[in-house]
């Protein structure tokens, strides 16, 4: 249905009157108000109060004492933006922020969220009325033929006073400039719905953007400790095979003079060999832990970075973090970006069934035209026009129906991975705790058999000198020891890995970022990070 006005004087009135009477129509949105799902209530992360903190490994010879520390969870403490500077690694922190200038991730996540961002200023625009001006210039040629001097005029005698003949052709001139206005008033709300889910969708793609700046971090970390394990386990290896090596040397010599059998040599060479091929899977796993970082930090293969780390140069933190599960939901960015996720699925609900509803339309033209560019806006060439309409839907075999139903299903579907996402949280840092507790009494426990498979060696050593033992008890005491000290720098190795983990856990602190670095990241600035 429509109501169509025009006249050719240039006024026209009642446009402003009913463009005010539609916007006041829509004082009301339809649709659900969003309002977050329910959740589990959780007040720890284990059906028992877990411990305020690990054990301690002890003291381990020529190792860092706050690898062996115990470490205290206290949920007063903050998490630090910067958070891997509590691992006191210069070379570290160097190469973090290297990562953030250089990793291809980051500039893709950004340029997500100015995508979203501009699709609601695009949206917006539908709030306000469409303006167009054309003009047409047209030169057009009639034939003779269908013009009226064919016909003969009569005089009142019926004479014929003008003779007739063929017509000349004729050109003319014709000049059109209008101006059109269009505009949709929003009466129920959709498209206040569509902006507040492409808003939503905007802080979703912010917190994924916060979450790329926590990921790559927690990835650098993780890339920088193994490599600093795998280092020390090489320097381990090397130094089982030289004391094999010695060891074979030894044997050989007093083989060649009868003090010891074939069979001690033979054993000896064997353990050499063992240990010789710990070295070529080591080596490989250092090299791919390189290349790993080579592309963290956002460089090609054949350009190296400069840091390279060692278990020495790490330090354990001993005080941590540990957000209680309500203060969980509000910081970590992927559960931040599923429950955008939900809103975003609820305006939805709404814009579908804004499309089921009444859609009103007002638009308008004014304009002028003449055969001289000049004459366009006399009193006699102008035109104007008020079209107002109103359009239902009443048959369309179930469609708007069933996409408003599949925007209903989309919402329960999008609360449910928002319910997963929480507890996938939730088990995320009760599993870390978890490790944490474990990796300081594996830990402890990989100390205690360092030092008893030294002081076994040492005095196996001693009887050996004596005469006590043969050789084959000095090389079971070695391969003991050898043993012990890998599998201590393995359990270092996890503690510290997993340390970096509950940062990663518990948020990143990315809501702590100084304001300097959050206005570089997004457009929004710091408002833009605060939720």
């Amino acid at each position: 249905m429509s109501y169509h006005r025009s006249e050719t004087p240039l006024r026209a009135p009642g446009l402003g009157t009913t463009v005010a009477v539609c916007t006041a129509l829509a004082a009301c949105a339809v649709g659900p108000n969003y309002h977050r799902p329910a959740l589990p209530s959780a007040a720890g992360y284990a059906p028992t109060p877990l411990p305020s903190g690990t054990s301690s490994a002890g003291a381990v010879a020529g190792s860092d004492a706050s690898l062996v520390a115990s470490q205290n969870f206290s949920a007063a403490r903050d998490i630090s933006a910067q958070w891997w500077t509590l691992f006191r690694s210069p070379e570290l922190n160097a190469l973090i922020e290297q990562a953030f200038a250089a990793n291809p991730t980051l500039p893709a996540a950004l340029a997500a969220l100015k995508q979203a961002q501009e699709n609601i200023y695009a949206q917006r625009g539908y709030f306000f009325p469409t303006v167009q001006a054309s003009y047409q210039a047209q030169r057009s040629k009639l034939s003779g033929n269908l013009a009226t001097a064919n016909t003969p005029i009569y005089g009142p005698n019926g004479a014929v006073i003008q003779p007739t003949g063929p017509a000349q052709p004729v050109t003319y001139n014709f000049h059109t400039a209008e101006l059109t206005v269009g505009f949709t008033p929003d009466v129920f709300g959709g498209n206040r719905r569509a902006v507040e889910s492409l808003q939503a969708q905007a802080d979703q793609a912010r917190y994924q953007l916060q979450a790329a700046y926590v990921t790559l971090a927690s990835n650098v970390v993780a890339a920088a400790i193994q490599e600093a394990s795998v280092r020390a386990q090489i320097a381990a290896v090397h130094s089982i095979i030289t004391s094999n090596e010695h060891s074979l040397e030894i044997l050989r010599g007093q083989q060649r003079l009868g003090y010891v059998a074939r069979l001690d040599v033979a054993a000896q060479a064997a353990a050499l060999a063992a240990a010789q091929q710990l070295l070529p899977p080591l080596s490989r796993q250092l090299e791919q832990t390189r290349d790993l970082l080579r592309v963290l930090a956002g460089n090609a293969p054949d350009h190296d970075v400069a840091q390279t780390f060692t278990l020495s140069a790490l330090h354990l933190p001993q005080d941590l973090p540990l957000s209680l599960p309500s203060k969980l939901i509000a910081q970590r960015p992927d559960v931040l970006a599923a429950e955008a996720a939900v809103h975003a699925a609820s305006a939805q609900v709404g814009v579908a069934l804004a499309n089921r509803l009444p859609q009103f339309s007002i638009s308008g033209n004014a304009g002028g035209n003449a055969t001289q560019f000049d004459q366009m806006f006399a009193s006699s060439g102008t035109f104007w026009s008020v079209l107002g309409g109103v359009t239902q839907p009443l048959f369309d075999a179930g469609t708007l129906r069933h996409r408003q139903r599949a925007a209903e299903q989309a919402l329960v579907q999008s609360a449910a991975q928002y319910r997963s996402t929480v507890l996938t949280a939730f088990q995320n840092v009760a599993d870390v705790l978890h490790a944490l507790y474990s990796d300081a009494d594996a830990l402890a426990a990989a100390v205690a058999a360092e030092q008893a498979a030294s002081t076994t060696l040492e005095l196996t050593q001693q009887q050996l000198q004596s005469g006590l033992v043969g050789y084959l008890a000095l090389l079971s005491a070695q391969q003991a020891y050898q043993q012990a000290v890998i599998s201590r720098i393995q359990a270092e190795t996890t503690r510290l890995g997993d340390t970096g983990a509950l940062f990663q856990a518990l948020g990143g602190g990315w809501w702590n970022r100084p304001a300097t670095a959050a206005a570089q990241t997004t457009p929004f600035g710091t408002a833009g990070l605060a939720r």
